[in-house]
């Protein structure tokens, strides 16, 4: 099988015919193929190429963290975002203690910048401005897919309300 450029599919070498792999649990399609970058997290295992809704990314098969590129980062959560019916409450803080840890680029190999995203979600992912990348841990990008954003907000039905009443989030 071989990567197809641009592509999120995978072409048999021998009879030409294009292998679309089932997106996993998270919605993205690993495609299997190891890249030239290694995981920052892990450090030595390579990232394997992988997509979803056609746009790329790269993607650790040891811990499930993604680098992403900013330029498809928003159009990677309206994809996902497209599959949910509602959002989730996300009433629960960011792991700061994710401030602390210092990982670097796989690209440029320098230490990537830490911060909050500043979307919804309320996480913590590590960015590399000169090369234009994200690193999301694993869980990351569904908490950002899941949570409230302003442009689609859902009013909370009365099962939720009580939900979140009895779990003592709601007053």
């Amino acid at each position: 099988m071989t990567l197809q450029p641009a592509n999120d599919f995978l072409r048999c070498d021998y009879c030409e015919t294009p292998h679309f792999p089932n997106p996993n649990a998270d919605g993205i399609r690993v495609l299997g193929i190891a890249s030239e970058y290694a995981c920052p997290a892990c450090r030595n295992e390579p990232l394997a190429h992988a997509s979803v809704g056609g746009e790329r990314m790269f993607y650790c098969e040891k811990c499930h963290g993604l680098l992403i590129s900013m330029n498809v980062f928003p159009a990677i959560v309206e994809e996902l975002r497209s599959h949910h019916q509602s959002s989730e409450y996300a009433g629960k803080q960011p792991d700061w203690e994710g401030m602390k840890r210092l990982i670097k680029c796989p690209k440029c190999r320098q230490p990537m910048d830490a911060h909050p995203y500043a979307g919804p979600g309320a996480v913590i992912i590590d960015s590399c401005s000169d090369c234009y990348l994200n690193w999301l841990d694993h869980g990351e990008l569904q908490r950002v897919v899941r949570a409230p954003d302003c442009r689609y907000i859902m009013p909370l039905d009365d099962e939720e309300r009580q939900h979140l009443k009895e779990a003592q989030l709601l007053g």
